[in-house]
């Protein structure tokens, strides 16, 4: 679906990018999670941006990908080097002041590009996020739910996969994915695992995808700096949110000044499954256009 593909070199890295829509049209810049890659951003949710008007940038981070992968276990950067990474590329591309949406990971990259580089954030929106260092700076808020703890348990040493049969690195995605669905719907089997086979045939290193971006230092505490975040922002957070309660998605709508929050039914911690896209793209399209 790459209408333009570029590659933006960064500090130490070099970032695989796709635009979407007409360039003259506002930018709306995604930033995914951590173990996924730009084509966890759906197709149909691209296109319907851009039939929205919107010029969508969705891009690898750092060890996603197309992009720079590194050793697995030992990546040689932290979660400031990917809000470093989003000005770069905001500022190669040309985009001026982009729209941000941010998932998850994302959104914390999200939140310290607002901070740190206010003039590169037009609006922001925060889909899955939680306020400030996940685990560090909530003790107020609700923890992640039980059954996301065998996920994570093996998250350092990639859980005893062979990453080299393609089959059972799929099947260890779908397997991945399926305790962070709403509880409330049914799975998408089906679904994910065409994902999930195009994930790992556009992976560069398809292990280090899946292990590096847990290990990140996360730099410095910020839930204190959120209140000076002047960009308009979106909150979006499933009610089924099992990495990140919804509590979580109204604490950060808290934190930052007139920000907005839109809880969404039968959603966990995904990325906008389809079911969710005619209320998401509306909300999007209209928030993006404040600054237009």
């Amino acid at each position: 679906m790459a209408d333009h593909r570029r590659t933006v070199e960064v500090d130490g890295a070099q970032l695989c990018a796709e635009l979407h829509g007409d360039p003259a049209d506002p930018a709306v810049l995604l930033i995914h999670g951590a173990g996924h890659c730009l084509l966890n951003w759906a197709d149909g949710f691209v296109r319907r941006l851009v039939a929205g008007g919107r010029c969508v940038v969705r891009y690898d981070a750092r060890d996603a990908g197309a992009s720079t992968t590194f050793p697995v276990g030992a990546p040689p950067y932290g979660l400031p080097d990917l809000v470093e990474d989003a000005a770069t590329l905001i500022d190669a591309l040309g985009l001026g002041a982009a729209h941000v949406l941010g998932m998850s990971q994302g959104a914390a990259v999200g939140q310290l590009l607002a901070l740190d580089h206010p003039d590169r954030v037009a609006t922001l929106a925060l889909a899955s996020g939680t306020p400030g260092i996940p685990g560090r700076e909530q003790p107020d808020l609700p923890p992640v739910a039980d059954r996301l703890a065998a996920y994570f348990a093996p998250a350092a040493d990639g859980g005893g996969v062979d990453w080299s049969d393609r089959e059972a690195v799929i099947d260890s995605i779908v397997e991945g994915e399926r305790p962070f669905a709403a509880v409330s719907r049914p799975f998408d089997e089906d679904g994910v695992r065409r994902l999930a086979a195009r994930v790992v045939d556009h992976a560069r290193d398809i292990a280090a995808q899946s292990t590096n971006p847990y290990l990140l230092d996360a730099g410095s505490p910020w839930r204190h700096r959120l209140g000076a975040i002047t960009a308009p922002t979106l909150v979006l957070h499933g009610q089924e949110d099992p990495m990140f309660p919804v509590e979580h998605g109204r604490a950060l709508a808290a934190e930052i000044p007139g920000a907005r929050l839109l809880a969404l039914p039968g959603t966990g911690h995904e990325v906008f499954p389809e079911h969710t896209w005619d209320t998401v793209v509306p909300a999007l399209l209209a928030h993006s256009a404040t600054r237009s």
